[in-house]
């Protein structure tokens, strides 16, 4: 073996010279590095793997970044470490890059080369290929964690009964025409007027709850029940006969009747009245036709004293969508919508600077509730213009009374494509002296699916008025990312089931992160909703997103005269 200084003054282009360990290592994949001259001798099969013959001049630094998988580089350079200052032979797996860009994974062992005085002076590593062995583990890994971030059913429970929500139900209902037909009934349930009980929603909830476990004691088996309302159970009996379905809605309301109800605080009976409405595969109602008509009938059946209310028939579609015109008409005329406010935090300021605004609506029993079901049936009863006139109105003169705050309004997808709303909304600046920057249109991503010229013409309009728009619920729908190129978005509300469990969940970080980053890139703020802990606090700040919603910030709360609810 040369001397150190008869090393260093060999040619650059040649290898130096082989030890009797590698002779006898043959035609395995193997290099050695000396560190004087710092370069590497590669073997012939090991070139060979990589694609290309390595020049055997090339200095070591230069090696790592050309044939060692940029991500794998602290791995390796941990190896080298260990097995330089360790003096003990180390194991590592890594991924080569070969000459074409493409990458397999190795087993390295690397083992110190000592000099007579025990001192090291280089490394030795055998490689093997050991590609198929990591591609099987990475596809275990993958459908594991697949596995675990894939939710396991469509059917998502109504939290507070158990039982399905609405939308699952109008899947359930749909199937059952697809295969013979039946019959739909919806109870609905509240205290009984001689009862006197001011009930909250937590106890409606528990009310409901309690319900539903009378009802699944009496059914029949193979029916399915659904939260569809606030206060509303719908029970599918699918392949029943009409004469069956009769006798079964009268007997489930009489039970429902019937029981004494405990609830934690007090005990109470209740009023029930329900709305049956038969459904067959050639009738051009759909679900969601079937259910406001069941809806319809349980209001007759209240409104007549009689326990059920029974349609052979649904309704034609002119009728349906005339009578609850009409009842829209009538909330807006007797004060049955109001508008709850949610605060909005600013990140970088730490204040309150702007508000969501919510509707609910006031149930006669039960006091303010989700609009969803009204706005969903509204919208396919093409009837939701005029509760959206209504917010917007409410909005302008709230913006008046309140200069210094932003207002969030959120626009069905019908009104998007309305000229006459811009018209109003011009007309309604105008008319309380709003500054438009005061105001920001919230449009739900789903909204935009089936709208996407009539909902860019509404985005331009308003825009040019100096209101701001926002896309809400993002990540929820299916071209989240296109919007945002073909729509002059100002904020991006990103939807609350990925921030929820944000703390705990590596993936929804992951999503939440790139949600930001792409929202940054293209110059739109962010907001975070559904936001319960400091923790999550904490981590969106970190994330880069610039407002926060939710119940740590402020519950939605009911306006007051001349004021906004703080946090």
């Amino acid at each position: 073996m040369a001397a150190p200084d008869e090393r260093r003054s060999l040619p650059a282009a040649l290898p130096e010279p082989r030890t009797p360990a590698e002779d006898r290592m043959g035609s395995a994949a193997w290099f050695s590095y000396t560190a004087a001259g710092d370069q590497i001798v590669w073997s012939a099969p090991l070139r060979a793997m990589l694609g290309h013959p390595p020049a055997q001049d090339e200095v070591s630094r230069k090696v790592l970044a050309r044939y060692v998988h940029r991500d794998d580089h602290a791995k390796a350079l941990g190896a080298i470490t260990r097995t330089w200052t360790g003096r003990i032979p180390v194991r590592t797996t890594l991924r080569l890059m070969r000459s074409d860009g493409g990458w397999f994974d190795v087993d390295c062992r690397l083992e110190p080369v000592k000099s007579p005085d025990g001192t090291v002076r280089g490394i030795r590593g055998t490689v093997t290929d050991v590609s198929a062995r990591e591609s099987a583990r990475r596809e275990m890994v993958r459908l594991a964690r697949r596995s675990e971030t894939v939710q396991d059913s469509l059917i998502d429970p109504d939290p507070a009964t158990g039982l399905l929500t609405r939308a699952r139900f109008a899947d359930e209902i749909d199937r059952a025409q697809r295969r013979g037909g039946g019959a739909i009934l919806i109870i609905r349930v509240q205290p009984a007027r001689s009862e006197d009980v001011a009930i909250r929603p937590e106890l409606q909830a528990d009310l409901l709850h309690r319900a539903a476990r009378v009802l699944e004691g009496v059914v029949q088996e193979g029916a399915l029940l659904g939260r569809v309302g606030p206060s509303e159970i719908g029970l599918l009996l699918a392949g029943t006969s009409w004469p069956m379905a009769r006798r079964e809605a009268q007997l489930l309301v009489e039970a429902l009747r019937s029981q004494t109800f405990v609830l934690p605080d007090t005990w109470l009976r209740v009023c029930a009245w329900g709305g049956l409405v038969r459904f067959t595969p050639d009738a051009e109602a759909g679900s969601h036709e079937v259910l406001i008509d069941a809806e319809h009938a349980w209001r007759q059946s209240r409104d007549g004293g009689k326990a059920v209310t029974a349609v052979a028939h649904p309704v034609p579609a002119r009728d349906r969508q005339g009578s609850y015109r009409t009842r829209v008409a009538d909330a807006l005329g007797t004060d049955r919508f109001t508008l709850y406010a949610q605060p909005i935090l600013d990140l970088q300021s730490n204040e309150v600077t702007r508000h969501e605004l919510l509707l609910r609506v006031l149930d006669e029993a039960n006091g303010p509730q989700s609009p969803i079901q009204v706005l969903d049936t509204a919208e396919r009863l093409d009837a939701v213009y005029d509760i959206d006139l209504w917010v917007v109105e409410r909005a302008m003169q709230l913006a008046a009374e309140q200069p210094g705050r932003c207002l969030q309004i959120n626009l069905s997808g019908r009104s998007v494509g309305d000229p006459r709303l811009t018209d109003e909304v011009e007309r309604l600046l105008a008319k309380y002296g709003v500054h438009p920057g005061q105001l920001t249109f919230e449009i739900t991503e789903t909204a935009l699916i089936g709208n996407l010229s009539e909902a860019r013409r509404f985005a331009d309009r308003v825009r040019d008025l100096g209101c701001e728009l926002a896309l809400d619920d993002f990540g929820s729908g299916y071209a989240s990312f296109r919007y945002l190129r073909i729509f002059p978005i100002d904020l991006v509300k990103i939807d609350g089931e990925y921030v929820v469990e944000l703390v705990d969940n590596p993936q929804d970080q992951v999503l939440v992160r790139a949600l930001v980053q792409v929202c940054q890139a293209y110059g739109i703020r962010t907001v975070a909703e559904f936001v319960q802990d400091e923790p999550t606090l904490r981590l969106l700040r970190e994330l880069g997103v610039d407002y926060v919603q939710g119940y740590l910030i402020g519950r939605p709360a009911p306006l007051l005269p001349g004021r906004l609810p703080g946090p």
